[in-house]
């Protein structure tokens, strides 16, 4: 691996899943940058030991917040390619290489994952969040006019371009889908590549609720609003 790809790893009250997460992503021989969202546990203090760039908030804004905070940062040092990794050990680290060879050999400027494109992959998402996601899919084609086979998927890539021209807006849950908006806005080019997601006790208690999804048109349609 290159050390002009950044892994952003936005977390917010990660400290039972942080170390073995950044362990991973260690080997990988990328650059890591965690941006700490106000955490109120001991994140940080367990951010400060690892080899890697840390960033905090002062006060948790909100994972889409803490992501353009990560990306501006790692632009800020040169990065050729940013990948947003979630920090709760829902991602393999295995997957990076898949996730962002369409960038380095010049055939896309953004690539998503997607839980759905292996037999395997879709196999173990429960079925209740299958059903919210399939919504969520429909939702996101409807209003972004992007339509993939996975939405809200924390695990993606962007070129340096891409990411330069992506300005997120939305702080929270919403932000994945105001990404998908500035895609087709600034005609990027983008493909989906699998991704594997481990559902545990603790990432489905971090993940998103039921009623998120009723927080995430709100969100978008205030954004509309007052943009």
């Amino acid at each position: 691996m290159d050390k002009s790809i950044f892994i952003v790893v936005p977390a917010y009250n990660e400290a039972a899943a942080i170390r073995s997460t950044i362990e991973e992503l260690t080997d990988c021989g990328c650059s890591i940058v965690v941006v700490d969202d106000g955490s109120v546990d001991n994140t940080w203090s367990i951010l400060k030991d690892e080899p890697l760039y840390a960033v905090r908030h002062p006060i948790n804004l909100g994972q889409g917040a803490a992501l353009q905070t990560g990306m501006t940062f790692a632009l800020e040092l040169g990065a050729k390619v940013i990948v947003h990794f979630d920090a709760d050990g829902q991602h393999t680290a295995m997957d990076i290489n898949s996730i962002v060879e369409p960038i380095l050999s010049g055939h896309a400027d953004v690539v998503l994952g997607s839980r759905f494109l292996r037999k395997a992959d879709r196999a173990i998402v429960p079925p209740s969040r299958r059903l919210l996601l399939k919504l969520a899919v429909l939702f996101n084609g409807c209003l972004t006019g992007i339509w993939l086979t996975d939405a809200h998927n924390g695990f993606r890539a962007l070129s340096r371009s891409a990411a330069q021209k992506i300005m997120i807006r939305e702080n929270h849950f919403a932000h994945a889908s105001d990404i998908l908006t500035q895609i087709r806005r600034h005609r990027l080019r983008y493909v989906e590549r699998p991704t594997r997601i481990t559902y545990s006790t603790y990432s489905l208690g971090k993940g998103q609720r039921a009623w998120n999804a009723f927080n995430i048109v709100i969100d978008l349609f205030l954004g509309r609003i007052f943009k």
